[in-house]
C-alpha cells in the first residue's frame, strides 16, 4: 500500500487509487465536474487540478492520476490556485448570466464551486456561445448554453442505463452534446438530471414549479416496484412536487427509476378523498364515515365468515395487511390473499419467495439464469446490477422466457417450460455452466409464476439451484424478483389462504358465482373485475381506479407519500416509509380505516395506536424488528412437481410506465407511454 503525503499530512492509502480520492481521504476538497465515483474517469473538466511532486512543474488532473508510493500532493498551493482560477474562467466563458432563473438554482455544483475555487472576474470580452436546446423526451429539460462538456451524461446513459442515445458531435468551440433528436429511451434516464452539475439538463415535469428552499424533504421508501429503492420526497404544502434518490448502497446505489422520480404527479389526480355509496340506481353517492360503516356493518350482519373474502393490492403496507387479516379472522373467513396475479408463491418456505442473493450480491455471481422475466422493466436498479455485473467480464447470462434488449450480452436458450426442464435434467448445454461457475444464480420472475403451472415450475426453478450448486453455507443464488411493493410484506404476515380458504383465483370464482358474497380489496386494483359483478364490493384505496368503478362502498385511504408504513422488498429488507403530505380530504391511514370499522361490527381489534399495531406485528414475525437488515432464509422443500405448459412464458409487464394506480393516474408517464410504448410521438428534435 503506496504511502503519500497530502498538504503535509502522510497516510497509507490502497493500491490503484487516484490522487483524488487519496486528497478526499485525507480531508481535503478536491472540486470537480466531470469526475463521478460511478462513472468511467473522462478527465475533461481540468478542476481537479494538484499539485504533485516529484513530477513536472505543472498542475495534474488528480481524477486520472494513479497514486505513487512517496508522492507529495498539494491541494492548495499557489500553482494550484491559479491553475483553478483560470480553468473556471474558462469554464464560465460562454455559461449565461442565468442563476436566478435556472432550476438548478440553490442547487447548483457550478455555483458553489464558483465561488469557492473561481475568480472574481472574467477577461472574455467576445461574444457568448448560443447553443440550440435538444429534445430529449417528456422527461428531461435542456438548456445546452449551460452545458460545459463534462459528459456525465453521456456516460451514465452508455454505462449504466445501457443506451447509446446520447453523444457529443463536432470539435472544438462546435462540440455539442446531443441525441440527435430522439428521447433517451433508457428507464433510468432522469438520473442524469442529478448528475448534470450546471443546470444544462434539468426536470421537465419540475420545471419553474418550485425552489429547493420552499420544499419540505421527507426521507422515505418508493413502492413503484419491489425493488424498495430509497428515495427523499419533497412537498411544499400538501402537494409533493418531486422524488429524488437517497444513497443505498444495498439497494438502489444513487440511482432510481423513472417511474419512481416522475409518477409523483398521480398522486394529485383521481384521488379518493370521502366515502361513497352505491345507491338504488346503481351510482355512487358521497357519504360520510359513519354512513359508510353502518352500511357495512348492515350486509355483513349475519353473512356467514366462508362468504367474506379480501384481497391486499399492490402498494399495501404491512400494518394494513396485518390489521385486514386480523379482520377477517375475527369475521371467521379464510378466504384471503395479498398475490392478486396468482403467483404460485409458497409462504411456507421463506427462501421460496425471496431474491436471497440480494441486490447487491447480483455483483458477486458468475453465472445468471434469467426465468420469465424482463427485469429491465419489472425492476431497472437489479438490471443495472446485472449490466454493472457484464461490464466486469466473466458473467454468462441465460434467458428462457420473453426475448428483449436487457442491455446487456444475454444467450437466448428457449420460450418457455421445455427449455427449463431440460436444464432441470442436466441435458441442456447452460446447466453445464451454471455448475462450473463458483457463485451461479438465478432470477425467477412473476411471468413464470402467474400461470396455472407455476407451482411446477417453482419446482423445476428449486430443482436448477440444488442440481447446479447455488445453494451453500455462504451463497444462496434463488432469487424470485417480485413486481409487487406489498407482496413479500404480505407472504411474510401470512396474509394468504388459511385452512380451507380460497387463493385469489378461487375468490374471483366463488364471487363470480355467488359463493362469495362479500369481497374487500384493499388497494386490488389488478384483479379481473369482471367476475365482481354479483358480489358486494368494499373497496379501500387512494385512486378512483379498476377497484372503485366495480365498488358497492368506497372507503378513502391514503397513498404511499401519506403514511407511515413498513415495507420489504423483493430480497426481504424491511424498510419503513415515511408520512411526506397528507390525505386529500377526509381520506385516513388504512389501518385506522380498519380499526375504525372492527369497532362498529363489534369485532374491535386489539390496538388502537400505530406503535401498538406494530408490537403486535413484530411479536408475530419477528423480523420486521430487523430495519435495512435482512437476514437469511432457511432452504427448504417447495413447489409441487407436475407436468409445465409448453406455452412460452410472458412478462406480466406490458408497459412499464403504468403499472399501478398512482402511475395510470400520471400526466408525465402517459407523455412516456405515448412516447416509448405507443411510439406515437413524431418528436422531430424541435419539439421543446
Amino acid at each position: 500500500m503506496p504511502n503519500v503525503k497530502v498538504d503535509g499530512v502522510e497516510l497509507e492509502v490502497p493500491d490503484g487509487l487516484t490522487v483524488l480520492q487519496a486528497c478526499e481521504m485525507a480531508g481535503a476538497e478536491i472540486p470537480r465536474f466531470c469526475y463521478h465515483e460511478r462513472l468511467s474517469i473522462a478527465g475533461n473538466c481540468r478542476m481537479c487540478l494538484v499539485e504533485v511532486k516529484p513530477g513536472p512543474p505543472k498542475p495534474a488532473a488528480s481524477c486520472a492520476l494513479p497514486v505513487g508510493d512517496g508522492m507529495e500532493i498539494f491541494t492548495d498551493s499557489e500553482m494550484v490556485r491559479k491553475a483553478r482560477h483560470g480553468v473556471m474562467e474558462f469554464l464560465l466563458i460562454n455559461h449565461p448570466l442565468d442563476c436566478p432563473i435556472c432550476d438548478q438554482g440553490g442547487e447548483c455544483d457550478l455555483q458553489d464551486q464558483a465561488m469557492a475555487f473561481g475568480h472574481d472576474g472574467s477577461r472574455f470580452e467576445e461574444n457568448k456561445r448560443a447553443v440550440d436546446d435538444k429534445y430529449m423526451g417528456p422527461l428531461i429539460n435542456t438548456i445546452m448554453t449551460r452545458c460545459i462538456h463534462c459528459t456525465r451524461c453521456v456516460r451514465f446513459s452508455t454505462e449504466v442505463g445501457g443506451v447509446t442515445d446520447m453523444g457529443m458531435i463536432n470539435r472544438g468551440e462546435n462540440a455539442e452534446i446531443t441525441t440527435l433528436g430522439k428521447a433517451v429511451s433508457s428507464e433510468l434516464s432522469g438520473n442524469v438530471i442529478d448528475l448534470c452539475p450546471v443546470g444544462a439538463l434539468t426536470s421537465k415535469p419540475y420545471s419553474f414549479v418550485a425552489r429547493p428552499w420552499e420544499l419540505r424533504k421527507t426521507e422515505t421508501i418508493d413502492v413503484m416496484d419491489a425493488i424498495g429503492s430509497n428515495i427523499r420526497i419533497d412537498a411544499r404544502g400538501n402537494e409533493v412536487l418531486r422524488v429524488l434518490p437517497r444513497l443505498n448502497e444495498d439497494v438502489n446505489e444513487e440511482w432510481i427509476s423513472d417511474k419512481t422520480r416522475f409518477a409523483c404527479d398521480g398522486l394529485r389526480r383521481q384521488r379518493l378523498d370521502r366515502p361513497y355509496i352505491r345507491n338504488a340506481e346503481g351510482k355512487l353517492q358521497a357519504a360520510d364515515w359513519d354512513a359508510a360503516f353502518a352500511a357495512i356493518a348492515e350486509r355483513l350482519n349475519g353473512v356467514d365468515g366462508g362468504k367474506i373474502a379480501a384481497l391486499a393490492g399492490d402498494q399495501c403496507d404491512a400494518e394494513a395487511m396485518f390489521a385486514l387479516k386480523a379482520l377477517m379472522e375475527s369475521l371467521g373467513s379464510a378466504n384471503m390473499d395479498c398475490r392478486q396475479d396468482g403467483a404460485a408463491l409458497d409462504p411456507s418456505a421463506r427462501a421460496s419467495y425471496l431474491f436471497n442473493s440480494g441486490i447487491a450480491g447480483v455483483e458477486a455471481a458468475d453465472a445468471c439464469l434469467i426465468i420469465g422475466s424482463n427485469p429491465r422493466w419489472e425492476a431497472p436498479l437489479v438490471n443495472s446490477r446485472l449490466r454493472k455485473r457484464w461490464l466486469q467480464g466473466g458473467f454468462n447470462v441465460g434467458v428462457v422466457g420473453p426475448a428483449h434488449d436487457l442491455t446487456y450480452d444475454t444467450e437466448y436458450l428457449g420460450a418457455g417450460a421445455e427449455t427449463l426442464q431440460q436444464i432441470a435434467d442436466g441435458s441442456h448445454a447452460f446447466a453445464s455452466v451454471l455448475k462450473d461457475a463458483e457463485r451461479p444464480m438465478l432470477i425467477l420472475g412473476m411471468g413464470a409464476l402467474t400461470r396455472g403451472d407455476g407451482a411446477a415450475v417453482l419446482a423445476a426453478a428449486r430443482q436448477i439451484a440444488e442440481s447446479t450448486g447455488m445453494v451453500s453455507d455462504d451463497w444462496n443464488g434463488f432469487n424470485v424478483l417480485h413486481t409487487a411493493a406489498a407482496r413479500v410484506g404480505g407472504l411474510d404476515l401470512g396474509f394468504v389462504p388459511g385452512d380451507g380458504g380460497l387463493d385469489t383465483a378461487g375468490i374471483l370464482d366463488a364471487a363470480a358465482s355467488g359463493a362469495v358474497e362479500i369481497l374487500y380489496l384493499m388497494g386490488a386494483d389488478e384483479v379481473d373485475t369482471k367476475k365482481l359483478e354479483n358480489a358486494f364490493v368494499i373497496y379501500q384505496g387512494h385512486h378512483g381506479d379498476a377497484g372503485a368503478h366495480v365498488a358497492d362502498i368506497i372507503l378513502p385511504g391514503a397513498a404511499y407519500t401519506e403514511k407511515s408504513g413498513t415495507y420489504v422488498n423483493t430480497e426481504g429488507r424491511v424498510q419503513q416509509g415515511q408520512v411526506a403530505s397528507f390525505p386529500p380530504g377526509e381520506a385516513r391511514e388504512d389501518w385506522t380505516i380498519i380499526r375504525a370499522l372492527s369497532g362498529v361490527l363489534g369485532k374491535t381489534l386489539p390496538f388502537d395506536s400505530l406503535s401498538a399495531l406494530r408490537k403486535q406485528m413484530q411479536a408475530a414475525c419477528p423480523h420486521f424488528t430487523r430495519l435495512d437488515d435482512p437476514e437469511r432464509a432457511d432452504w427448504g422443500d417447495f413447489g409441487s412437481s407436475g407436468a409445465m405448459d409448453p406455452a412460452p412464458f410472458e412478462s406480466p409487464i406490458a408497459n412499464f410506465y403504468m403499472t399501478d394506480p398512482i402511475s395510470r393516474a400520471s400526466e408525465t408517464m402517459a407523455k412516456c407511454t405515448q412516447e416509448f410504448v405507443n411510439n406515437t410521438d413524431g418528436a422531430t428534435g424541435t419539439d421543446g
